[in-house]
């Protein structure tokens, strides 16, 4: 478990490192344990064909010295009859005379398994072997016997070398002089031949164990380069991921305190001096009270209170720019309608707000995104368009819900730095980019060719009725 829990607690670089790493890891595996059989079968392939040359030369061999000997002594076996015992002698001294090597002799057994020719084993004559075996009980001597009967063949079984007396691998050639009823044959060891096939199995072995360590090798060298990749990438995008903390943070210290001086600026230049009239209007009504002037303090008195309106009234519009209430009461489509009606009012640009009631309303923060969105770019429309006519038009939809600001006004440059958009178009981008939404601008620097500002939210941030049926909202989105 605590592998796991440490596992989970991998950061995000070494998490794609890892995803990175082990499909590597495990196609080179794979990759290396089909290279790996198929080297092993076909070094095996290769080792059998050797095996088999060899011990075809081994035969061929054999079979040569058996036809030497055969020849050796026909002169002899072709005019003797089936009981010349003279030529048999002849015979028997002839084969036994013919050793070569540290091991090689000729051997000679009657039908009924009789020993009459071994020389370099001589404790093996006048013996019957009848049923002889060797350590892995294949017949010996019955197999002469069957081999010498078809006429000639091939035989192999364990024997001991008399040499050293130890037990190998023995290839013996066997023909039948059928008159004498003999089996007449000789025998090569073949541990050299086993020898070398399992030099070249060890080989091929130590190639294989050789090719698993090229691969691992590979392998470690690929999936440290992966992992360091990874944390070159994860350092990188960390510094990148600090340094736009850093300017996101910076920005949201200068927007409030951007916020903080236009508040300022509108509580002194239009609330102060407004209260400042009252202050002197109540203090001319108070003189003329003192002195009897009842008539002279009426007008003083009506003008303060007429100007206190006015004070109220400008309250409530700071209020609406840092927070509309009604966007809260009565929703996004009242509210825009009255920030247009204000912006109209305002600045004199006509401007018209078309709206249609969704059927599944915008949740809380869309909202607010798409309200302050609109209020930005009316700011900017205010500020650098030089704007006749603008139209904010919000609709529902299948797909969520768009909102479009058009206006004809100059338009924007046609070729914006993206290293250094306009602040305000920029939180646009980052309000609608954190609703997973969109914001496509079209714009032209042709005169009156106007610019249009679509914002759209997915299907996501749209909410059924009944979640957002509140007995005070009476309109729209």
């Amino acid at each position: 478990m605590r592998g796991f829990r440490n596992l989970i607690s991998l950061t995000y670089g070494q998490k794609l490192s890892l995803v990175a790493a082990i499909p590597l890891v495990v196609a080179v595996a794979a990759i290396a344990f089909f290279v790996v059989q198929e080297s092993r079968a076909t070094a095996e392939r290769e080792i059998e064909a050797l095996e088999r040359r060899l011990i075809e030369a081994k035969k061929e061999e054999l079979k040569n010295y058996v036809t030497q000997a055969r020849n050796g002594f026909a002169y002899i076996y072709g005019r003797a009859s089936t009981e010349d015992k003279v030529a048999q002698n002849l015979v028997t001294q002839i084969l036994s005379a013919m050793i070569y090597g540290k091991d090689g002799f000729f051997f000679v057994y009657d039908y009924d398994g009789n020993n009459l020719v071994s020389p370099r084993q001589t404790e093996f004559i006048n013996r019957n072997w009848e049923g002889l075996t060797d350590s892995d009980g294949i017949p010996v001597v019955d197999e002469f016997i069957s081999l010498a009967r078809q006429g000639a063949g091939w035989h192999s079984f364990m024997w001991q070398k008399p040499s050293t007396g130890e037990e190998a691998q023995m290839i013996a050639y066997v023909v039948g002089l059928q008159d004498w009823r003999w089996a007449v044959g000789t025998g090569v060891f073949i541990d050299d031949i086993v020898a070398t096939v399992a030099n070249a199995r060890a080989e091929v072995e130590a190639r294989v164990q050789r090719t698993f360590s090229y691969i691992g090798a590979i392998v470690l060298a690929a999936v440290l380069v992966v992992f360091a990749s990874g944390m070159l990438l994860n350092v990188r995008e960390r510094r990148l991921a600090d340094a736009k903390l850093k300017e996101l943070t910076q920005r949201v210290f200068d927007a409030q305190e951007e916020e903080r001086g236009r508040v300022a600026r509108e509580l002194h230049d239009g609330i102060s001096q407004i209260l400042v009239g009252v202050r002197y209007t109540l203090d001319n009504a108070r003189r003329r009270l003192s002195r009897g002037d009842d008539d002279g303090a009426r007008e003083p008195l009506d003008k303060g209170i007429d100007t206190l309106g006015s004070a109220i009234t400008e309250v409530r519009r700071i209020s609406r720019d840092l927070r509309p209430g009604v966007l809260d009461d009565l929703g996004l489509g009242p509210a825009l309608k009255a920030l247009t009606d204000d912006f109209c009012e305002r600045t004199g640009i006509e401007t018209e707000f078309s709206t249609v009631v969704f059927r599944n309303r915008l949740d809380q923060d869309s909202k607010i995104a798409l309200y302050r969105i609109a209020q930005e770019a009316l700011t900017n429309i205010e500020r650098h368009s030089g704007a006749t006519r603008v139209t904010i038009d919000l609709r529902g939809h299948k797909k969520g819900a768009t909102m479009r600001i058009t206006d004809n006004g100059r338009g924007l440059r046609t070729t914006p730095d993206p290293a250094n958009p306009g602040i305000g178009l920029r939180n646009m981008q980052e309000r609608i980019e954190q609703l997973d939404g969109s914001l496509r601008i079209l714009s032209s620097r042709a005169p009156r060719s106007g610019t249009v500002i679509e914002v759209s939210l997915p299907l996501s941030h749209m909410l059924p009725p009944q979640e957002d049926a509140t007995p005070n909202r009476k309109a729209g989105t």
